[in-house]
C-alpha cells in the first residue's frame, strides 16, 4: 500500500465524520422515494445479501448507463473463469434496472458512504479478490481502503471530458495519489486518457467503450407479447428514448406529420409524466400515460416507468435519442443498436461523441435538425439500422482480451 499524500489524508481523516449526518441524510432521502426501503442500510456498509462461496470480483459504477454498460465485460470474464461478480452502484434506478439485467453469477448491492466505518464493513463482508472502477466515479475512501487490503484495482472505460477536467485539476495531487493505486487503467478515447495523464495517471491505455460491447437489453417475455400484441397491426410505432425537456423538438415535428405513427415516449426521469402529457396537450395532441395502467390509446404514450427499455426498442423499429437537442448532450445510442432500432439524434452529442462517430462511419445512424425531423420520421431507417446492429454485435465479442488481462490482473487466470 502506497501511503496517502497530504491531499487524500486529510480527505480520509475528514471522512470520519460522515457517520454523524448519514442516518439522518439518508432517512430524508427515503422519504422522498430516493431509496429503497428494504435496502438502504447498504449504504451504511450494511449487506443484504450473503457472499457467495470463491472467487469474487468487485465491479463499480455510478449510474444507471455506467452499471448496464458493464455487462458484456461481466460476461466476458465470467465465460474465462468461474469467478463470482457484485456491482454496486449508488442510485436507486441503477439497482431497479440491474435487477431485470444481471450477468452471470452477479449481484447488486449500494456501494457504501465513503466513510471507514461503512467500508470497513463493507469489505470485511465481501472481501472482493479484485475491484473493478468504470469511468469517473471514484470514491477516495474506498479506492484507499481497497488498497490498503492488496486488492487489486482497476480503472476501465474512463470518461473524462474537457470541463470535468478542469474542474479536476484543482485536485490534481488527490487524484495523482488514486491513480497510483490502480494497476491498469483504461479510457474510452485518446482525449480522456490525455485528461487522466494531466491528473498524475500512469500508463493510460485506449480501448473500446464498453457501452458499444454491452449485450441487448432485457424485455419481459410476458410483457413483450401483451405489447406486440396491443401494438402490431395497428400502426407504425416511433419511439423518443431517455428524453429531457428536449422533447418539445419531437412533438413540433410529429404534430406536423399528415399520417401520424404512434410516438412512445420514454422520458429519462419517469416522475416527469405527468409534465409531458401537458406538454403534449399544448401541442394540440392527445396523451396516455403507462404508470397510470393507460395503453397506446393516445396520439403519444407516455411509458413513464424504470426498467422497460428493452421492451420499447424491441418494439419501435425507429429511435429518437434524447437529449441531443439540448444541454444533456445525448444519451447511449447502442441500447437501440443492439436491438435493431433506428437511430435518429440531434445536434448535441457531447458525451457521447465517439460513439455517435462511430456509428456515422458506417451510415449507422442519422443526425438531424428540429426543421428535419419531420421529414426523417416519414422514411424507411430498415438498412441503417441493419448496420448499427452489426457494429453493436462485433463490438460484444471483443472484450475477451480486456477481460483476461483483468482476470489475470487479480491473478484469477
Amino acid at each position: 500500500m502506497t501511503r496517502p499524500g497530504p491531499a487524500l489524508a486529510i480527505y480520509l481523516a475528514t471522512s470520519r465524520l460522515i457517520p454523524l449526518a448519514a442516518p439522518r441524510l439518508l432517512a430524508r432521502r427515503l422519504a422522498k422515494g430516493k431509496e429503497l426501503p428494504d435496502r438502504w442500510r447498504e449504504k451504511l456498509g450494511e449487506p443484504s445479501l450473503p457472499r457467495p462461496d470463491g472467487t469474487l470480483i468487485w465491479v463499480h459504477a455510478v449510474g444507471l448507463g455506467e452499471v448496464l454498460a458493464l455487462r458484456g465485460l461481466i460476461a466476458a470474464m465470467a465465460g474465462q473463469s468461474d469467478a463470482n461478480f457484485l456491482v454496486t452502484s449508488t442510485t436507486r434506478g441503477s439497482a431497479e434496472v440491474l435487477a431485470s439485467n444481471l450477468p452471470p453469477r452477479t449481484r447488486h448491492q449500494f456501494l457504501p458512504l465513503d466513510a471507514p466505518a461503512y467500508l470497513a464493513r463493507f469489505l470485511d463482508h465481501w472481501r472482493p479478490d479484485l475491484s473493478i472502477w468504470a469511468e469517473q466515479d471514484l470514491w477516495p475512501g474506498a479506492v484507499h481502503a481497497a488498497d490498503a487490503r492488496g486488492i487489486p484495482l482497476a480503472l476501465v472505460n474512463a470518461r473524462m471530458n474537457a470541463e470535468a477536467y478542469a474542474r479536476r485539476r484543482r485536485w490534481a495531487g488527490l487524484y495523482a495519489d488514486l491513480f497510483a493505486r490502480f494497476r491498469l487503467i483504461t479510457a474510452q478515447d485518446d482525449a480522456t486518457a490525455r485528461h487522466l495523464q494531466g491528473l498524475g495517471a500512469k500508463g493510460v491505455s485506449v480501448s473500446t467503450s464498453l457501452k458499444a460491447a454491452a449485450p441487448p437489453l432485457a424485455a419481459d417475455p410476458q410483457a413483450l407479447a401483451r405489447a406486440r400484441e396491443t401494438l402490431v397491426g395497428q400502426r407504425p410505432v416511433l419511439l423518443a428514448s431517455s428524453h429531457h425537456e428536449d422533447e418539445f423538438v419531437t412533438l413540433a415535428a410529429f404534430r406536423a406529420l399528415r399520417h401520424r405513427p404512434l410516438l412512445v415516449i420514454a422520458p429519462r426521469d419517469p416522475s416527469r409524466g405527468a409534465e409531458i402529457a401537458a406538454r403534449v396537450v399544448e401541442h394540440g395532441m392527445t396523451a396516455s400515460l403507462r404508470s397510470a395502467g393507460q395503453g397506446p390509446v393516445a396520439d403519444v404514450w407516455i411509458v413513464d416507468t424504470l426498467g422497460e427499455m428493452g421492451l420499447w426498442y424491441r418494439l419501435c423499429p425507429v429511435t429518437i435519442i434524447g437529449g441531443t437537442f439540448g444541454p444533456t448532450e445525448g444519451h447511449n445510442p447502442w441500447e437501440p443498436a443492439a436491438l435493431g432500432a433506428a437511430i435518429l439524434h440531434g445536434p448535441r452529442t457531447g458525451n457521447f461523441a465517439d460513439d455517435f462517430s462511430a456509428l456515422h462511419q458506417a451510415a449507422a445512424a442519422r443526425l438531424v435538425m428540429p426543421d428535419s425531423l419531420a421529414a426523417a420520421l416519414t422514411e424507411d431507417h430498415a438498412e441503417m439500422a441493419a448496420r448499427a446492429q452489426a457494429l453493436s454485435q462485433s463490438a460484444q465479442g471483443s472484450l475477451a482480451p480486456l477481460a483476461a488481462e483483468l482476470l489475470a490482473l487479480g491473478g484469477l487466470a
